[in-house]
């Protein structure tokens, strides 16, 4: 164990440690008035957040204790655990705000789909490592895609759509192994035509499609492009347009208010526009600088619901400014840029997928969050990591990264 902890990853550590505490130190920040207030209280967020803390660094001693090889042969039985645990949900779940995803022992809750991130990323880091399995191939596509779609399906069952949303980012591991570009290009596609559908309406985004179309096989007609696969990708992207209006009737009706509110198409900011409009004008109001920690006006008047869990980022805003707000950016990127240098550098290619996959993970609850506080993404569940309050994400995020730490410590070994 000793040599185990000289060969981690010191710069990455340190990033983890500098993001963790600046984290609670906000979300101290939203659940006090005073400095005077105990910082041991475990009846309050502050207090219960540090003992998630704390008990993360038993956690970690854990994670890292393990062999890599415990990982790798026992992946199968952790993503099957994971499942178990999500089903179990449907029948032992206690239900908040009309979610069904947590599991109550007492005072404490614990979310499983937080968890089962880590088991999926180890999952199809066995897949992919299998003899002979191409993501070239169709076949082993489809297998690897299912990987990713039984846990999504599970968590959307809850209903969890922004739970269920990160498991997306399984696509940048894929595309790094070898994943087609056609499956990016479609679904940059199909997310732009579902928006401007929702935007502009079915009739306008079917003329542009078929306009879009006949140009581009005008302008490449010299190098006789084959008419026939131009009509059939046109009438796809017709279908799908026309499929949009059936999809949205499904959604929610929360669901279906945040889609309008970021497209514009209501305005209700004392209603249903309430969270992302205060968020906004808190942030604003931080300017260069910030008001200054416990001197946020809309973070200590509880303007914000619930500001300590997805909405943490305005408090970062308010109190700390741009400069503060930059630099918490600034960490997540060097943390990012950190993970794929050292999946980069792994000698097996089970410890390379397993890192882009927690970079994935990363980028996704990192990017989503902050553009929903933003208003540049409608309002979804997606925790900021390590700075929204709550211990299964931290706890979640903690094994993800020292999993792939102790993997990187033994590469060597491989």
């Amino acid at each position: 164990m000793p040599k185990t902890f000289l060969k981690l990853d010191w710069f990455t550590i340190i990033l983890f440690v500098l993001l963790v505490g600046f984290g609670w130190i906000n979300i101290y920040s939203t659940s006090v008035t005073n400095l005077e207030a105990s910082w041991l209280d475990f009846n309050e967020i502050h207090g219960k957040q540090l003992l998630w803390i704390a008990l993360s660094v038993i956690l970690i001693v854990l994670v890292l204790a393990l062999e890599v090889k415990f990982y790798q042969q026992f992946s199968s039985l952790i993503y099957l655990g994971a499942l178990l645990s999500l089903v179990g949900l449907l029948f032992f779940g206690k239900t908040v705000a009309g979610q069904t995803a947590w599991y109550s022992f007492g005072s404490f809750s614990i979310q499983p789909a937080e968890f089962v991130k880590a088991a999926v990323a180890l999952a199809m880091a066995k897949y992919l490592t299998g003899i002979n399995i191409h993501l070239k191939n169709l076949k082993h596509q489809v297998q690897a895609l299912f990987i990713i779609a039984i846990p999504m399906l599970l968590i959307l069952l809850q209903p969890d759509a922004g739970s269920a949303l990160i498991y997306v980012a399984f696509i940048i591991p894929m595309y790094r192994e070898g994943l087609p570009d056609l499956y990016l290009v479609l679904g940059i596609f199909a997310a732009l035509i579902f928006v401007l559908t929702l935007k502009f309406g079915l009739y306008y985004i079917s003329f542009v499609i078929i306009l879009i179309a006949f140009l581009v096989y005008f302008f490449n007609r010299n190098k006789k492009p084959k008419l026939f696969n131009y009509v059939l990708l046109t009438l796809l992207c017709v279908g799908f347009s026309v499929s949009v209006g059936f999809i949205y009737k499904q959604l929610q009706p929360h669901q279906k208010d945040r889609f309008d509110l970021i497209l514009g198409k209501i305005d209700d900011i004392s209603g249903k526009g309430y969270n992302t409009y205060q968020g906004k004008v808190a942030i604003g109001s931080g300017g260069w600088s910030g008001r200054g920690w416990l001197n946020g006006t809309h973070t200590q008047g509880n303007f914000v619901p619930e500001q300590h869990t997805d909405y943490i980022f305005v408090t970062v805003g308010e109190e700390w400014g741009f400069v503060g707000s930059s630099l918490v950016v600034l960490l997540f990127v060097f943390l990012m840029i950190r993970l794929v240098y050292l999946a980069e550098r792994q000698k097996s290619a089970f410890s390379r997928i397993y890192g882009y996959s927690v970079v994935g993970i990363i980028f996704f609850h990192f990017f989503v969050n902050i553009a929903m506080v933003l208003g540049l993404f409608p309002t979804v569940g997606i925790p900021l990591p390590f700075f929204s309050y709550g211990g299964s994400s931290l706890w979640g995020f903690t094994i993800l990264i020292f999993i792939f730490l102790k993997m990187d410590a033994k590469r060597m070994d491989v």
